[in-house]
């Protein structure tokens, strides 16, 4: 393998310099563009005039962008016979990232074997074979794993259930009763689960200290500890390097998770509720608790937090149904009652784990979607997804047979295909393109980490110079630092709400542009030998390499997700903005996206309609509304109140022109960019809206995280489709594209 190449697959084209080639069609990816010229240069034999052919040949190639695994389909033209397998994941990496993951699974099986990417079958019994009382078992979990099931019944398999197995919940108070269970475990050979350790990560030393007198003792030959942890950095090495680690995750795929969960059900469980309605309520229940797993899978448009939502949670809302339930059917009552069993399973069960108000919106319109009447309609048979390849429903039972109703629920699951689309979920098969995206950038990410941090560039220079080179340009295109007395004096003593946004933002733009100077300037030294290379410059170089942003330059930025040649073109255009309005004054059309914290603005906004109008501030709020204008240069002059903002993107939707709402994404297409939008301030007693969606606005595509950080506003975009179509389809607008 060529090294060069191989730096172009994790890293692509980091070059600063954008190309001054236009792209010959729209449907090619502008990062897309700019590797094919880097790809051009890396590897000349073979792609050389990979341009050139592309726009001679737009027709083949569009075919082959589009096809479905065009990891498996001839590339056009000369192409399919001179390149290498690993020479096709180059061109792969220009046109279609969401199918390098795939086809990396199939170039590494190709070459090593299929065992290499297919995850082991965790064997319970065979970890407790591998164990000994020195060696605890630490089991790595991912959000929906719970070990401890399994653990029970192996250890009622081996002799050791009841009193001979003990359970601790680590947390806050629990550090002696721990280290007390574990004595006694020692001397009379029990086994003992720690669950949760890394809720308590400094008491884990002390534990280290016992586990060193344990291996220097002769403790008790059945003893084990079992230990769960989610991962953390700050877990001990010296546990770590004397256990087993076993990851374990939950099942994939709607079909295992159903069959998982009704492998857990007994049969005398479910007999145990006399009502009709109980079994099917339980099915739904299954599949519902199934879907809530399943959409972790697509990341950030599935869930902004991903949740462990486990066994734990199910069985308790099973009880729930089967205690309502036996009520409803000793009182006589034929209704059932809804509202509390959604309100206890949707907001206090699963909800109460929710932590993000739109993610408990999402848990909210399931049980909206999947409990009701209407599920027993037989005039019009309820379908949780139906189209031509499948039909997810609820089984139907025979009354008349004596076989137990679990039998005809488990029959019908396996018949179910293993794999499921995302359409199952109310998502857009774009969803999967989103996931794939993201599960390749997180890979090379990773492979960059691994990368020697030393030798040469690939390019014939050393990895000095063309650090120093890279260091060199971005010093040439650093903005000068804004002189805030002078725009102080050009704003005047009466400054507006905005006017203070303005200084406030400069601010904190001089702050990143001076640590950006001094870094490069000291890091320019260090190259050069006359100072020494500290681990911040060590760290600044590193990522200059990697074409990624600095870690301390991104401490004084705005969040994103960009390399670092998009976000120095960001950072320019950010510069222009803040020019204009210091000597222009406040643009008409502000890009919301060049501003460090955006939610500033609209809130001095707020505040100035409030002073101009006499309105209480605690009771106002936005409204906003789509213009017709498809850019920023299409408006001519600012509005009577309010104002316009540009640089916004809808993710999980399009916006239709011609209606003026929102419309279903095209295929392949994940964002669009939204027209220019007006927000205006009003009164909140005076805003009364129909046929709109509620869309959170976010700064990047993480989305907001558990500390609630990243949600800038709420926009109203008009829809002519229910609310909850686009609630399940993780509709949401952002401020920055990757």
């Amino acid at each position: 393998m060529v090294q060069e190449e191989l730096d172009f697959f994790v890293k692509g084209n980091i070059s600063l310099e954008k190309t001054s080639r236009a792209k010959p069609y729209a449907w090619i990816p502008d990062q897309g563009w700019e590797d094919i010229q880097r790809l051009m240069q890396v590897v000349p034999d073979v792609y050389s005039s990979l341009a050139d052919d592309v726009e001679r040949n737009g027709t083949s190639w569009k075919e082959w962008f589009d096809s479905d695994q065009p990891e498996n389909t001839p590339l056009p033209g000369r192409y399919e016979s001179d390149v290498t397998d690993f020479q096709r994941l180059l061109a792969l990496r220009c046109f279609r990232i969401d199918r390098v993951h795939r086809s990396v699974m199939n170039f590494v099986t190709s070459r090593m074997g299929e065992q290499y990417v297919t995850p082991p079958v965790v064997s319970f019994e065979g970890v407790f074979e591998q164990s000994t009382p020195f060696s605890p078992i630490v089991f790595i979990l991912s959000p929906g794993s719970d070990p401890a099931g399994e653990l029970g019944k192996l250890a009622d398999r081996s002799g050791f259930g009841g009193n001979r197995l003990k359970f601790l919940s680590m947390g806050q108070g629990q550090e002696k009763l721990a280290l007390s269970l574990l004595d006694t475990a020692v001397t009379r050979g029990q086994w003992l689960m720690l669950q949760n350790c890394h809720l308590l990560v400094r008491w884990l030393r002390d534990l280290e200290k016992a586990l060193e007198k344990i291996a220097n003792g002769k403790p008790h030959p059945d003893f084990r500890l079992w230990l769960t942890t989610a991962p953390t950095p700050d877990f001990p090495i010296g546990i770590l390097q004397r256990s087993l680690k076993v990851v374990t995750e939950p099942p994939n795929g709607l079909k295992l998770n159903l069959r998982n969960t009704y492998h857990r059900i007994s049969s005398t469980a479910l007999s145990d509720c006399p009502h009709a309605s109980f079994h099917p309520l339980v099915y739904v229940l299954a599949f519902f608790h199934a879907v809530v797993i399943e959409r972790r899978k697509y990341g950030k448009i599935g869930w902004n937090v991903s949740y462990d939502f486990n066994e734990s949670d199910f069985s308790v809302c099973m009880k729930i149904l089967e205690t309502y339930l036996t009520k409803a059917h000793e009182s006589g009552d034929t209704s059932i009652p809804w509202n509390s069993l959604k309100y206890l399973i949707g907001e206090v069960m699963y909800g109460g784990r929710a932590i993000d108000d739109f993610d408990r919106r999402v848990l909210n319109t399931y049980m909206d979607e999947y409990m009701g009447d209407f599920i027993f309609d037989t005039f019009q048979p309820f379908h949780f997804h139906c189209s031509s390849e499948v039909d997810y429903c609820i089984p139907k039972v025979s009354d008349t047979s004596s076989r137990p109703a679990k039998e005809y629920y488990v029959d019908y699951i396996e018949q179910l295909p293993l794999a499921n689309t995302p359409d199952v979920f109310g998502l857009h098969p774009n969803a999967e393109i989103a996931y794939s995206t993201s599960a390749a950038r997180n890979m090379w990410l990773q492979l960059v980490e691994l990368q020697p941090q030393t030798g040469d560039s690939g390019g014939g220079i050393s990895r000095e110079e063309f650090i120093g080179r890279i260091a060199g340009d971005i010093q040439n295109k650093l903005p000068k630092v804004f002189e805030l007395d002078r725009v102080r004096k050009v704003l005047g003593t009466e400054l507006s709400p905005q006017s203070v946004v303005l200084l406030q933002e400069l601010e904190r733009f001089n702050k990143l542009l001076k640590k950006m100077a001094t870094s490069l300037s000291s890091l320019q030294k260090a190259l050069a030998g006359e100072v020494g290379m500290s681990n911040e410059l060590d760290e600044v170089a590193r990522s200059l390499f990697n074409g990624m942003i600095p870690g301390i330059w991104l401490a004084l930025a705005p969040a994103t997700l960009k390399n670092l040649g998009n976000w120095m073109i960001h950072l320019l255009k950010r510069n222009e903005q803040y020019n204009n309005w210091v000597n222009d004054g406040e643009p008409i059309v502000m890009w919301l996206s060049g501003l460090h914290i955006p939610e500033s603005y609209l809130t001095a906004l707020v505040q100035a309609t409030c002073r101009k109008n006499g309105w209480p501030l605690d009771k106002s709020t936005l409204y906003t509304n789509v213009t017709e204008w498809a850019t920023a240069e299409q408006v001519e002059e600012r509005p009577s109140s309010g104002c316009y903002v540009t640089g916004l993107y809808l993710e999980g939707a399009i916006w239709d022109d011609e209606r003026c709402c929102l419309k279903r994404s095209l295929p392949k297409q994940l964002i669009q960019d939204l027209p220019v939008l007006k927000v205006t301030p009003i009164e909140s007693h005076r805003l009364k809206l129909q046929n709109t969606f509620r869309t959170p606005v976010y700064t990047t595509s993480l989305r907001r995280n558990a500390m609630s950080v990243g949600l800038v506003f709420e926009a109203d975009l008009f829809s002519q489709d229910h609310a909850s179509h686009w609630t399940l389809q993780g509709v949401c607008l952002l401020l920055n594209t990757d």
